[in-house]
């Protein structure tokens, strides 16, 4: 669950805002309103690290995802299990 503390919490809760921004990423508001992040060093490398590899995973679905329309596009695509296995037949021994 996101930590969500008002700009006001600051001063009187200090501590446990710091403790909470060592174990994830807090959001300060002001009058209601989303106004700031805070977190520890730690937590924000995990989060580029994190929002790093979900970029790649994106970049590389896409990537797959635009082949796939290629290829069938086409014709390059096997319909039915049958084929599909027997396909994968043939490739296993073409390997051999």
């Amino acid at each position: 669950m996101a930590a969500i503390y008002s700009s006001a919490a600051l001063k009187t809760r200090q501590r446990e805002i710091k403790n909470e921004a060592q174990k994830q990423v807090v959001h300060i508001t002001e009058n209601g309103n989303a106004a700031f992040v805070f977190c520890s060093e730690e937590v924000f490398e995990s989060e580029i690290r994190r929002a790093a590899e979900n970029a790649a995973y994106e970049e590389r679905m896409r990537a797959v995802l635009e082949r796939g329309r290629i290829d069938y596009a086409t014709g390059r695509f096997i319909e039915g299990t049958d084929s599909a296995l027997a396909e994968i037949e043939r490739r296993a021994a073409a390997r051999v």
